[in-house]
């Protein structure tokens, strides 16, 4: 388990790192300030982890840090912010950056080189690294990322999250003292998430480097950060250890901030008066120690077996009921070059499920989701929408049937306001004008979005929003989704998932590929593991995350609750075996303890 000592060896907390004093920041044009008044002490080596909603202003802080602001944008600045002992304000951006690697949410816009190697010799032999030590350098820096393999590659050709382990690998060979990266797992799958983390830990401990991460993903940052900053308003609302911020649940609920899964269980113990005094779990490790605790005495006087739980699954009848919307018969496919992509994929999906395809990055998973709606078409096999055959059919008659959420909502927004940008999609299809403007505008005003507001004024959460509306506006068949929570915050991916669920249960079919695997347990009715280009599993989401082979061949970490669920039942009573939420495990707790 990491490390959270924060007492540790080269922690000088009389000389920070890293010092905001009543820092403010106003963009050019903007009313309201981005950050308010913001003092923030971070001293060496010490892994912060920031948080908070969208609009926060944790993006804006990174761009403080690292001395984008006030040197790239225009606005007004007030305070100081002070990193190694430099006022960034005062000196020029490459004495900044030289102390300094920054790791952007746009990891497109950060890409400089056409392929990964060049990409990582770029900075170092712009920042004068002895030519002795740059192939040493690059080469630790591929190796700590996992990438080795893709040195040679072009970035082109690499997915979302091979990308992103491109960028942290290129700061990494820099070696600057201080690292500030916002967002750097948003598209990795969960093995490589922890990989990095493990990755940001190592350098704390070895090189005393200092390193702020801003994440919405708390798991992570409260097992692995020395100290949790909550951001609200322009301001940091709570600062402190991992546990004495989490242990603010209330609190982090009214700001829109989650909690883990095994804290919300510990939470839950102390409300439901299972435990007297508060006890904050951060790791499943915890979470079952206390659970053990507190049926102890009551499991030991129980010789009879307790029949185990079954948790609520999702409509499983279906499959049977309905004709499938979706096939794919034995597909596979190989892009320019005889790489292959997908080998041998069968698989079907009926209306009213929701399929969640989860794996490794660079499994094939997009890929899929270009055969689906027919973008790509299969170099063999078939693929069947509502009975078309996507090889014979133009795309433009598929996309009646299918409609698709890309993972960068960028990609597909080209309109100049977001009602209009919902009625494109309906236009598309042939709906007149004024029908089409008029049934986007009830879709803007059921997702709470700025109807007249252009949507690359929003942030990134709201323009996946307005992406997602364009697509459920036309009540498609099959609803296709590549990664529709990454990046983003709790209130946002609860926005986002209930108008999925909805469409589900309107009939809807609906295939997501996520690496959220929280998300994953609360919504899927049916899981679909890729590795290497093939299906490896495929089935009910308690049986497969159960599944530890599984789990291994794609670099899967279950949630939460699936790994505390195996290791009650294991422990304590097979009744926790098939838990998926917090409540199912209070609920055989009580049962339990009566």
């Amino acid at each position: 388990m990491p490390s959270t000592d924060h007492n540790a060896p080269g922690i000088d907390s009389g000389a920070p790192m890293v010092s905001l004093e009543r820092v403010s920041f106003t963009y050019e044009g903007e009313k309201r300030p981005a950050v308010r008044d913001l003092s923030l002490s971070i001293p060496r080596g010490d892994l912060l982890g920031i948080i908070g909603p969208s609009g926060s202003g944790k993006t804006t802080l990174a761009s403080i840090l690292s001395g984008a602001v006030p040197h790239h944008f225009a606005g007004e600045f007030r305070g100081v912010c002070r990193v190694d002992g430099l006022d960034t304000c005062q000196v020029p951006l490459t004495d900044v950056s030289r102390r300094v690697g920054s790791v952007l949410q746009d990891i497109d816009a950060q890409m400089v080189a056409a392929n990964v190697e060049d990409e990582l010799l770029f900075g170092v032999e712009n920042f004068g690294v002895a030519h002795d030590e740059i192939p040493d350098r690059v080469r630790e820096a591929l190796a700590t990322c996992g990438i080795l393999d893709l040195a040679h590659r072009d970035i082109a050709t690499l997915s979302g999250g091979q990308k992103q382990k491109v960028a942290i690998a290129a700061i990494l060979a820099l070696r600057a003292p201080v690292m500030v990266l916002d967002e750097p797992t948003a598209a990795l799958d969960p093995v490589s998430s922890r990989a990095v983390f493990d990755t940001l830990r190592e350098l704390v401990t070895r090189q005393d480097m200092t390193v702020i991460v801003i994440e919405q993903k708390i798991a992570l940052l409260s097992e692995y950060c020395d100290h949790l900053a909550v951001m609200d308003d322009g301001g940091v609302a709570l600062h402190g250890t991992p546990r004495e911020v989490l242990a603010h649940g209330d609190e982090l609920r009214r700001i829109g901030v989650d909690s883990p899964r095994v804290t919300r269980v510990s939470n839950q113990f102390v409300a439901r008066g299972l435990i007297g005094a508060p006890e904050v779990c951060l790791t499943v490790g915890e979470a079952e120690d206390l659970v053990s605790r507190v049926v102890g005495r009551a499991a030991a006087d129980r010789p009879r077996p307790v029949a185990p739980f079954r948790a609520a699954q999702g409509p499983g009848t279906l499959r049977a009921a309905f004709e499938a919307v979706l096939s794919l018969e034995h597909v596979s496919f190989t892009y320019p070059g005889n790489t292959a992509s997908l080998v041998d994929v069968s698989l079907d999906v009926r209306p009213g499920e929701l399929v969640c395809v989860i794996g490794q990055n660079g499994a094939g998973k997009t890929t899929a989701t270009k055969l689906m709606n027919g973008l790509l078409k299969p170099s063999s096999g078939r693929v069947c929408i509502t009975g078309l055959d996507t090889a014979l059919t133009r795309t433009s008659e598929i996309a009646r049937h299918v409609s698709t959420l890309f993972q960068d909502p960028d990609r597909q927004i080209c309109k100049g306001s977001v009602v209009e940008e919902v009625a494109f999609s309906l236009e598309l299809l042939g709906v007149p004008r004024d029908e089409a403007l008029r049934r986007a505008a009830d879709t803007v005003d059921h997702f709470s979005l700025p109807a007249s507001a252009a949507p690359f004024s929003l942030g990134r959460g709201q323009r996946q929003i307005v992406a997602l509306a364009s697509v459920v506006v036309t009540n498609p068949q099959v609803l296709i989704l590549d990664e529709p929570t990454s990046g983003l915050d709790y209130r946002e991916c609860m926005v986002v998932m209930d108008a999925v669920s909805a469409a589900r249960q309107q009939g809807c079919a609906v295939v997501m590929v996520c690496h959220d695997m929280e998300v994953v347990s609360d919504f899927a009715t049916r899981l679909v593991v890729m590795a290497d280009g093939r299906v490896i599993a495929d089935g009910d989401v308690a049986d497969v995350f159960a599944d530890e082979r599984v789990m291994r061949a794609a670099s899967v970490r279950p949630p939460e609750i699936a790994r505390l669920a195996r290791r009650l039942s294991e422990r304590v009573s097979p009744a926790y075996g098939r838990a998926r939420e917090v409540a199912d495990v209070v609920l055989v707790t009580e049962g339990l303890v009566a």
